[in-house]
């Protein structure tokens, strides 16, 4: 399991004269983040730099950060860190920059963008992402207790379903308990009319 979130939080952190502005916001994609710095970009005109990190892909995350002209590993990588120190995933951290007059250093610039970073982490509501894969399973009515029984010991959690002649239903369950779930439900597979192995999938809790 990860840590994602639904909703934008912000911060806002001043040192030494100059202003930082933090926004975390979901992102599914790599174009809603180009979406979030476009947007940024013409809410803060006059910043000298907009600088961001995002992880973007439950399964295997693609880790993406911008330095934006600040000295080299001084601005996207603290923010990047701090996305994966909270261990977030479909999210994108820009901290928006507006010089105030005095050079912080490459020690300095890396404080400031890691507590920006941490305070727009701190104001949001962080939820727990699942990592899934889904199934999809068709039985007689009569099978139903077998099948309440499986969900129930398997966790197993329905994503839609559908009253025919028989009973269709698409389940999630936890990646790590996959394995066990398609050997419980093979081991009755000739109790049902279909069951079929579709793709990794995840669910916000």
């Amino acid at each position: 399991m990860h840590l994602t979130i639904t909703e934008i939080s912000f911060s806002e952190f001043r040192t030494r004269g100059s202003k930082f502005f933090g926004c975390l916001s979901p992102a599914d994609s790599i174009t809603e983040m180009e979406e979030l710095l476009i947007r940024l970009r013409s809410e803060h005109p006059s910043a000298t730099h907009h600088c961001f990190a995002a992880r973007v892909g439950p399964f295997s995350p693609e880790e993406i950060s911008s330095d934006d002209g600040e000295p080299s590993g001084t601005a996207g990588l603290p923010i990047l860190n701090s996305l994966k120190s909270a261990d977030l995933i479909n999210a994108i951290l820009v901290v928006v920059r507006y010089y105030g007059g005095t050079k912080l250093g490459k020690s300095g610039l890396i404080e400031a963008y890691s507590t920006a970073a941490a305070e727009a982490i701190e104001a949001a509501k962080l939820r727990t992402l699942l990592l899934c894969k889904t199934f999809f399973v068709s039985y007689h009515y009569t099978e139903q207790s077998l099948i309440d029984k499986l969900a129930y010991d398997l966790e197993l959690r329905e994503i839609d379903a559908e009253y025919t002649d028989t009973v269709s239903r698409r389940y999630a369950v936890a990646a790590d308990r996959y394995p066990e779930a398609m050997a419980r439900f093979e081991a009755s597979a000739h109790l049902f009319a279909s069951l079929r192995e579709e793709g990794e999938s995840h669910l916000i809790l």
